[in-house]
């Protein structure tokens, strides 16, 4: 274990009670780019948890949620909203967003599906991975990259390691809870996991460029089960300044969906 660890906390202190808007985000949220930012995964998170809030009826699933980066997010006091922008009984249109210092820095937008019967023609999930024991436990960080968020999940790597450029499977869970005093759903956990696919598919180093993405979307065929999330992801870097990451999301009982990353490159 790096001998820089934070202390570990939730990644969210609620400031108006388990119902309120009001978060104040803490260090185990802070991202390996910039001591004082959040890694986007903990706030997309977040966001997942007031879409599920929002209005959600019995027999309905998330079945994509989108969620766009408009600046860094900083660590401390955020905000939360969400609310129904399309409303319907099979097919609803959600929106969230987190304000910092009354400025919005981060916009989601999802939508939510009622609940079919197709098991009689389900099919096209790729193979199961192996479970998390197979993978390698690497609780140490790259050189360069920041303590906190990497500190506050358990990885067990199953391809590549985020010091090393390439392709990148792992499995991750959380170490702590989202808000203090919950029990993460599991699709909270798949967001977290969901935006590390630029981390694990580090494409380049990180003490010498940027690869950081401007969005994140998932695409889910089921809704996600268990603790531990594992995503299988790939890098492209293309030859002006932009990238995109592709990546294939599972739970403990298999393939669960899809995600997708556009990534600006930098020279630091």
């Amino acid at each position: 274990m790096p001998a820089d660890v934070l202390p570990l906390e939730p990644f969210y202190l609620p400031l108006d009670g388990p119902d309120g808007k009001r978060f104040h985000a803490t260090l185990s949220t802070t991202g390996p780019w910039f001591a004082n930012a959040q890694h986007v995964g903990p706030p997309s998170a977040l966001l997942a948890r007031a879409l599920e809030r929002s209005g959600t009826g019995p027999g309905t699933q998330l079945s994509r949620i989108t969620v766009e980066v408009l600046g860094p997010v900083p660590a401390g006091e955020v905000q939360v909203r969400a609310g129904v922008e399309r409303p319907g009984r099979s097919v609803e249109l959600l929106t969230a967003e987190m304000t910092a210092g009354g400025r919005a820095v981060l916009r989601a937008r999802a939508w939510r599906l009622a609940v079919g019967d197709t098991r009689a023609v389900a099919g096209g999930e790729v193979e199961p991975l192996p479970p998390p024991e197979q993978g390698v436990h690497r609780p140490e960080r790259p050189p360069g990259w920041l303590p906190g968020f990497l500190d506050a999940v358990e990885w067990h790597w199953l391809q590549g390691w985020y010091g090393e450029p390439g392709p990148g499977t792992t499995w991750g869970r959380l170490r702590v809870p989202l808000v203090e005093g919950e029990e993460p759903s599991p699709l909270q956990r798949l967001l977290v996991m969901a935006d590390t696919g630029n981390g694990a598919a580090a494409p380049l180093d990180l003490r010498h460029w940027l690869f950081v993405n401007t969005e994140l979307t998932v695409h889910l065929h089921r809704p996600p089960v268990g603790e531990w999330m594992a995503v299988a992801a790939a890098t492209v870097v293309g030859p002006t300044g932009m990238g995109t990451v592709s990546g294939l999301l599972f739970d403990e009982r298999g393939h669960t969906g899809r995600s997708t990353q556009s990534v600006v490159v930098r020279p630091r």
